[in-house]
This record gives structure tokens, sequence and C-alpha cells, in this order.
């Protein structure tokens, strides 16, 4: 006799004592249904062997088969557990941040004499000082020419600036004071970097009052050039005030987080305060359900949000969350510093979170516009190529080379929510027997390794990745290729359409081809006609933006690449010294072990390595 799920969690209670932990609910194929902490294992679990819970949870019991149970020290350790395995295994029935990109940076590099202000996106390898994170590359490069206006540091690579003899254009516009040929000593500049530093750390006033007494004696010692570029830089940083009117007053640094629920969907809008400036906003759309609370939500998203990156001094939420002594504790222990969470009831932190909420709604009323004007979209897809219902999943295919060079094949995908940007794919040609240009030849290899991987990953078709309708580029031949090897695969009931630009090659006039169906066209005003040209031409861009890096990154490689131990600072020593790889690669032993910053071990390795080779 089969157990229903209330038996199944009861028959668990017996092995279970009263300490913290990670529980999971697992259906009948083994996929994780839901993953949960307790204080109490017992307890927790106990409260799922009695009925009386919301529609969705008395789903998720009567679908669970068995559990799992992790036993931890703490319930702090019970949290962080629970959070990394949701992010990993995605359940069903959890609340689940589906967009979790890392944010860009302001970094002021320190190994050089004159450093260099750039954007920095990623792990934090590189020594200097960083600023942020910035809500978009947008704010970042905003705040970029902001900078440059106001103190005028370069933003060249090393390379660039090691290699110049005379002065760039950002000296002519006055951007950057030329530190790359002696128009500025060493000194100057560095009190510009520290003023930098001091205004994106918040304290533009007095660096104002710094610039206004400058200028002030420059012109008493009639050096009226400089008083006038001190004038212009401290307008400049005028300017920025004015336009930075919404900037907090009382709160020098802060994570604003606003959530809005609504017929089963919800938004998140995260506000980065830093130096007491607004360094931009950014929303999120978690997975969630209509019977969650706004503190579970908000509660997992903290947790989900925070993994990978470092919490403001203090988190401003518009909802409190039922964990807030564990979060506290668990983000002080990540940083190494005290993390507080506040829900405001008055004054300018209320203020903030108001603005972040409201920002919250707007988002949330302008994506389920959207999600209603896709879902229109989708069906007329379904009517369009006799599908049994509206696709979920769209994946479209394009390939992208220069005479068979640098060849790539690159997978978009779009579905409900738009355009999947963290679905995308590309692949590199790995194909040695292909002739250059072999398109068929280039399709049949991305397409080989892309259900190669999905029959091997996901065999049941229960993750999600499986797509519903593919879109070639092409006619009738690329549609029978992709079937044939679909065929192989013995894949045969995923629907597929070529998207060909037919006898003008123009928009508008596409011809679609359907295996088994005459080819056919769509109207020139229909607005599904409209949406395919949108995919196929992301596609495009995908392939090409794609194709162009590997091309980028073959120019720019050399031989020395290769060779174990040899970095980019080594590599631009060899460079500097024997002016090409060729000529290291010619060099003697001797000469190699006379280059600044090559040990004698490694002249051998990059001695060794051409000459065996040779």
């Amino acid at each position: 006799m089969t157990q229903n799920g209330y038996e199944t969690i009861q028959k668990y209670l017996k092995t279970l004592d009263q300490s913290p932990g990670v529980y999971r609910m697992l259906d009948a194929q083994s996929q994780v249904l839901y993953v949960g902490k307790a204080r109490n294992l017992r307890a927790r679990v106990s409260n799922y062997s009695r009925p009386g819970h919301s529609g969705r949870i008395e789903r998720m019991i009567s679908e669970t088969a068995t559990m799992m149970f992790l036993t931890t020290k703490t319930e702090t350790e019970a949290l962080l557990l629970e959070q990394n395995l949701i992010k990993q295994l995605k359940p069903r029935y959890n609340v689940l941040l589906r967009d979790d990109k890392s944010f860009p940076n302001i970094l002021v590099t320190t190994e050089h004499d004159f450093p260099q202000i750039k954007k920095h996106r990623g792990a934090k390898k590189e020594k200097g000082a960083y600023y942020g994170p910035f809500a978009s590359a947008g704010a970042v490069n905003h705040s970029l020419a902001q900078l440059q206006r106001i103190f005028m540091l370069r933003n060249c690579t090393d390379n660039i600036f090691e290699s110049r003899t005379r002065p760039c254009l950002q000296y002519q516009i006055k951007r950057c004071t030329a530190p790359c040929v002696g128009k500025i000593t060493k000194q100057d500049y560095a009190t510009s970097v520290k003023d930098a530093q001091r205004f994106l750390s918040g304290r533009s006033s007095e660096i104002q009052e710094k610039m206004a007494q400058d200028m002030m004696a420059a012109s008493e010692a009639m050096e009226f050039e400089r008083a006038a570029s001190l004038r212009d830089r401290i307008r400049a940083m005028t300017q920025v005030q004015t336009t930075q009117g919404i900037n907090p007053r009382t709160v020098p640094e802060a994570d604003i987080i606003g959530l809005h629920m609504e017929h089963g969907q919800a938004c998140v809008q995260v506000f980065f305060i830093r130096g007491n400036q607004n360094w931009g906003n950014r929303d999120f759309y978690p997975r969630v359900s209509a019977d969650m609370s706004y503190g579970e939500v908000m509660e997992a998203f903290i947790g989900q949000f925070y993994d990978t990156k470092d919490p403001a001094k203090q988190l401003i939420l518009s909802h409190d969350i039922e964990n807030s002594d564990l979060m506290v504790q668990l983000l002080s222990d990540k940083v190494a510093r005290k993390v507080d969470i506040v829900v405001p009831q008055r004054g300018e932190k209320l203020e903030l979170v108001s603005g972040a909420l409201r920002n919250a709604k707007e988002s949330l009323a302008r994506k389920m516009s959207e999600s209603a004007t896709q879902g229109r979209l989708l069906k007329g897809i379904a009517e369009a190529f006799d599908l049994m219902g509206p696709p979920e999943r769209i994946e479209v295919y394009d390939n992208s080379h220069i005479q068979g060079a640098h060849a790539v094949g690159a997978m978009i995908v779009a579905g409900s929510e738009g355009f999947l940007k963290n679905q995308y794919r590309k692949f590199n040609i790995r194909g040695d027997e292909l002739t250059p240009g072999d398109d068929f030849g280039m399709m049949k290899e991305v397409l080989t390794r892309r259900f190669k991987r999905l029959l091997k990953e996901d065999p049941d078709r229960s993750q999600g990745d499986w797509p519903d309708l593919l879109l070639i580029d092409g006619g009738a031949g690329q549609v029978s290729a992709v079937a044939e090897i679909m065929a192989e695969f013995g894949v045969e009931d995923i629907p597929m359409v070529g998207v060909a630009k037919g006898v003008d090659r123009d928009h508008g006039k596409e011809e679609f081809y359907v295996k088994g169906r005459p080819v056919f066209a769509l109207q020139r005003n229909d607005p599904v006609l409209y949406f395919i040209q949108r995919m196929r031409d992301e596609a495009h861009r995908f392939a090409i933006g794609t194709h162009r890096a590997k091309r980028s990154k073959a120019i720019g490689a050399t031989p020395l690449d290769d060779v174990p131990g040899v970095g980019s600072t080594r590599k631009r020593a060899l460079l500097a010294h024997f002016g090409s790889a060729k000529a290291v690669s010619r060099a003697a032993l001797t000469d190699l072990k006379a280059v600044e910053g090559v040990s004698d071990a490694l002249a051998e390795k990059i001695y060794d390595f051409f000459h065996e080779k040779g």
C-alpha cells in the first residue's frame, strides 16, 4: 500500500531529535521539492505531519515521498546551509532568487606610480581600493565620467600608459592630466587620487572647500591657467551635487530593500547607499507563491542575495523578517563586522524605504503588463506553428564566423518573461574536419553538443531546461539537417521552425519552414512576426558579439600565453625587453635571465618550452 505524504513525514519523527538543522522534502523521482531550516528539527517536521496548511503546503506534503536531514551545531549554520541548498537545488516550493549577477565596482589601483581608475566586476583579486557596489554598469560609467571631469585621473591600461609618447584625446578635452608624458608630478597626481577617494567616500564638501582655497591661491600667484582649471572642476562638482539631490543626509552606508507582492508575484527593489551617495537601484523578481508571507520572502531574498555579496553596514527593510537575530549574526560573521537590520517607523530611513517600496510597486506593475503581452505573443506562436500550447522555452540558434575563422555557435532563450539572458550559451566550434563556412556542419556540432548534455543532465526532462520550440536561422535544408540530428538522439517530439528572409532578404517577408508543411509566411504587420524577428536578431547579436570577442582574443594572443608560469606582468616585461614573442622564443637562456622579474627557474622554463617545441 502506497503511503501518503502525512504518513511519510510521521515515519521520520521517531528518528529525529531536537537538534537544529536542515530538512529536504523529495518526490517519488527524488527531485527536491522544498528545503527548510529548523531550530528544532523534530518540532518543525512535526508541524508537517498534521493537516491544516495552505494549499501550496498541502500540495507539497502530498508529493513528498522521502525526506533528508542534516543536523548543524547552531541555527545560524542551518540558515546558511538552507540558503546554499536552495540556490544549488532550486526546489519548486521555495522562494528562489532567479537573477544573481555580480555588481560592478569602481577600482582605484595601487600597484602603479600613477594609479588608474576603472570599472571592475567579479572577484576582487587586483590590488587597490574598491568602491561599490553600483547598481549597474551605467551607474558606474556615469560616476567615472564625473570623477574624470573633477579629478582628471587616467583610465587607460598600464600597457597603453607605458607606450604613450604624447598626450591622448582625454588630455585635450580636460579629462586627464596626462601623467604618461609627465604633464603632472607624481605628488600632485597622488593628491588628486586621494581627493577622488575622499569624494567616493562621501566627503565632497571638504574637497570643494580645498579646491576653492587652491583656486584663490593660484589666482593670487597669477597662475591663471591653474586657477581656471580648478574653477572648472569646482563647477563640475557643484553640478554633480545638484543632480544628487536625492542623496540621504543621515544614512552614510546602507542597502535599502523594498518588497511588494501582488497576484502571486513579487518585486524587490534594492538601493545602494555608500558615502551618503545613492549609487543606483536594481529590481529583482524572485519566484514566490501567493500564500507566502512578506517576512518569508524577504528573509529568503536576503539570505540568497548576500550569499555572494558583502552587505552594507545597515540593511533598511520595508518588512521585518522572522529570524532577524540569526540573519544579523550570519551577515556579521560573513564580513567580520557588525551588520544592522532595521525596519524604520519614522524619519529619513522611512522616506528611503518608502521610495524603494514605490519603485517596487511600479516595477511589478510594468512587469505584469509585459508578462501579459508576452503571454499573448507565445499564444500567437503556438497558433502560427500548430503547437500543442504556448511554448514556455524557445531556443534560437545562430552561427558566426569570417570565412570559417573563429567560428562560434550561439543559443538564446526566450519564454514567458522575455529573453532569459542567464540561459544563453555560446559554443566554440571545434570540428577540425569542417569545411570553412560550413553552416550545416556547425549547426550539427552545436545541436549535438546541446542535446548530448541535456540527455545526460536531465534525461527525464524534469528541470525545465528542455525547449518546447527550436527556431533555426535557415530554410528547408537547415530544418532537415536538424531533424536528422534530433532523430539520432531519439528526440523527435520537439517542434522546430526554420526562419529564412525570403527572396528579397527583407524584414517582413520572412518565410517559415516546418517539416511536413508547405513553406508559409505571416502577415507583415502581425505582432508574432515582429516577435520572431526580435528573437532572431537577438540570436544574431549574441553570436556576432561572441565571435568578435573570440577574434579579439585571438588577435591579442601570443605563444607566451601557453608558457606555464608566465602571467600578464611577466609577459609585458618579456615583450618590453625583446620587442616580440618571436624574439623571446629565439632568445638565449642568459638573455632571458637578464629580464627584470624573470627568475632563473622561470627563464629555464621559457627556454625549454620553445626549444623542446622547436
